[in-house]
């Protein structure tokens, strides 16, 4: 099997298999975590793809701010899905909460002008991420408006999957100047470039599936 990229390891080694070991290390490579290895791997992108692919069957996606690595499958079925160490949400109100991020995301972008080549990433404060679920959580479930209060949203749904969301690198909280207090609403979290690798469209397939389980 050729492998072009086995042959970069006599001129590049080091470079070559510290970006092999940073891919599979998190979900996600930021180009700001080590600049000039992320600019080493855009630039031998192609011989980076041909190895996951032919080696892993894995795929490379890449833009101007993040690389990652897509598994498709999972090879070893002794292993759960409970015991794998990777992002997984699983309950309904999780995994919607997630798509409405994606949702947000996208609209501020859009408000804001941004794109994913813009030097800096978009920041949001909590109270506007919590009123927008809140907003859609109560269109998604016309008949159920006292049991999607805001404040349930806020409690039950949105706090609790914030640190899953910051382990795994899709939003990184400011830490606030010392001298200043700041109520939960204004915590200020920054975007991470992960976020332009997921599409918010799945939102609206799911709602079908959703109105129907909760017709029966």
């Amino acid at each position: 099997m050729n492998i072009e990229l086995t042959k970069m390891l006599d001129r590049s080694g080091d470079k070559v298999r510290a970006i092999l070991n940073i891919l599979i290390e998190s979900p996600c490579f930021y180009a700001t975590d080590r600049q000039e290895l992320f600019y080493f791997l855009r630039r031998h992108r192609r011989e980076f793809s041909d190895f996951f692919t032919k080696m892993y069957g894995w795929q490379l996606l890449m833009d101007a701010k993040c690389a990652r690595v897509y598994k498709g499958e999972w090879h070893n079925p002794a292993i759960t899905p409970a015991n794998r160490a990777m992002f997984n949400f699983r309950r309904r109100d999780e995994c919607l909460a997630f798509m409405m991020l994606l949702e947000f995301f996208e609209q501020q972008l859009e408000v804001n002008g941004m794109t994913v080549e813009d030097r800096l990433n978009l920041r949001f404060h909590f109270g506007d991420l919590l009123h927008h679920c809140h907003r859609r959580f109560q269109e998604l479930f016309p008949s159920q408006p006292g049991q999607y209060s805001e404040e349930y949203v806020r409690a039950k749904i949105i706090r609790p999957i914030m640190p899953e969301l910051e382990k795994f690198r899709f939003i990184k909280r400011i830490k606030p100047p010392e001298d200043l207090t700041t109520g939960a609403d204004e915590l200020i979290y920054e975007a991470l470039p992960a976020l332009y690798h997921y599409n918010s469209a799945a939102l609206s397939r799911v709602i079908p599936e959703l109105e129907e389980a909760t017709e029966k």
